[in-house]
């Protein structure tokens, strides 16, 4: 019995012991539990890293040489941080695709002519070509220029950020132009120093306050033009351009296109080029405030005639200033009763880069021009060298920047033969004729010259 009581005790402590030990309290607290292993659905429901894609190997183009074409030298000259930066790369780019890059200059004269005649033969004289919108139309029409389309993927940078190469407008129905990111546009110009002598308002504050319209600038014009000599005849003018620039230019300004390319219609007989136009007419021929050097209200050469210090205001592109002696500004073009902000003015020279049919290879041909401006930003923004080169004060940059640029209105009238825009306006203009019977007299030609070029 004695043994019995004596293992019971035994048998009592060590269970005691054994309780104590894997007990709770204080001392489960301390140790931290062991992590469980994921049951099967928690493992199925966790997803496997993917390995990385690797990157295909470049194409090796055997030496090809890759000609890029415009009527001015496209090669960086080396002069700023960002053209070292990119002659850098185009090495670089040669050396990764066995390629070489040349840049071809082709005077203006001889330019379409080459490219015609190339593209027919099924060898286009350039890979990739500087083309003017109205050159590239007819092109596009006769399907002898690639649509961006064919020649890119969702993973170029110009589907994605956009910040290498961009799309152009639209034209004739699809995207077919690309080139850089851009800043520039065309605006209403002023002699600051002028504005300053006459006591005029400066128009960066009249925009500023939303006081900048046709109205306005009939009147700013009116003040400005006088005979500051008292010998009789005006010495000072309100204004001064090509008067069939200008009427594209009021128009687009207006809401209205001199022709639409994107519906195939005529734009003389729009009440918003009529409207436009009797403005303009009013400008030169009622209130007399356009200074005409050389005697023809039609002549080009009067875009330049504001050069001479003596016109108040004027439309002109930023690369016109280079040579002038007295201080500028600049606004957009006024809008009219029937404008908005969205267009400011006509883009008559729009052009952007192109590939045309018979380049071999030209989804290899863009990637590599793409990925030749894929260097570190030198700039705040695209094309800040540029403005900076051309204007002195922040202000007018900013002007252009913020509300001028992506603002013009493609303007491609010059694309169809026989468009009959500048025997319009010099009836208009020059012989004095009626707006709406001047619209009237060529309506049918102009619906005739843009039916041809769909045919």
């Amino acid at each position: 019995m004695r043994k019995m009581k004596g293992l019971s005790l035994l048998l009592i402590c060590l269970l005691f012991l054994i309780t104590a030990c894997s007990g709770g309290g204080a001392k489960q607290a301390e140790t931290p539990p062991a992590t469980p292993a994921p049951s099967t659905e928690t493992a199925a429901e966790t997803p496997k890293e993917e390995p990385a894609e690797p990157e295909a190997e470049p194409v090796d183009l055997g030496g090809r040489v890759i000609k890029v074409a415009a009527w001015w030298d496209l090669k960086p000259a080396g002069t700023t941080a960002g053209e070292k930066a990119r002659l850098e790369k185009i090495a670089e780019i040669e050396k990764k695709y066995n390629c070489k890059i040349e840049f071809v200059n082709v005077p203006f004269e001889e330019y379409m002519n080459k490219f015609t005649t190339s593209v027919l033969a099924g060898e286009p004289f350039a890979d990739i070509v500087q083309l003017e919108y109205k050159s590239a139309l007819p092109a596009i029409m006769k399907g002898q220029i690639l649509p961006i389309s064919e020649f890119t993927t969702d993973k170029n940078n110009i589907n994605n950020d956009a910040d290498l190469q961009t799309k152009y407008p639209s034209i004739g129905g699809g995207e077919y132009g690309f080139d850089n990111p851009t800043s520039i546009g065309l605006g209403l110009h002023y002699n600051r120093d002028l504005f300053k002598k006459n006591g005029l308002p400066d128009l960066q504050e009249l925009y500023a306050k939303g006081e900048w319209n046709w109205d306005k600038f009939m009147e700013l014009a009116k003040q400005a033009t006088k005979d500051t000599n008292n010998d009789g005849k005006t010495d000072v003018w309100g204004f001064s351009g090509w008067a069939i620039d200008a009427v594209k230019h009021f128009t687009a300004a207006n809401g209205g296109k001199i022709v639409d390319d994107s519906n195939g219609k005529e734009g003389l007989s729009d009440p918003k080029t009529l409207e436009a136009a009797e403005f303009v007419n009013r400008l030169y021929n009622v209130e007399k405030v356009v200074k005409v050097k050389s005697g023809n209200k039609t002549n080009w050469e009067e875009t330049n005639t504001f050069k001479d210090g003596d016109v108040a205001m004027f439309t002109a592109a930023e690369w016109m200033l280079g040579d002038i002696t007295f201080e500028v500004g600049v606004v957009p073009i006024p809008a009219g009763p029937q404008g908005s902000a969205e267009t400011t003015y006509a883009n008559t020279a729009a052009s952007a880069k192109f590939i045309a049919k018979g380049v071999k290879d030209p989804a290899i041909v863009y990637q590599i021009y793409e990925e030749t401006f894929d260097i570190p930003p030198t700039e705040e923004y695209p094309g800040q060298d540029y403005l900076e080169s051309i204007y002195t004060n922040q202000e007018d940059i900013d002007m252009i920047r913020e509300h001028i640029a992506g603002t013009g209105v493609i303007t491609v009238d010059e694309a169809y033969t026989d468009y009959p825009t500048g025997a319009f306006i010099e009836d208009i203009i020059v012989n004095n004729q009626s707006v709406t019977a001047t619209a009237e007299k060529y309506k049918q030609q102009a619906q005739a010259a843009v039916d041809k070029m769909g045919k």
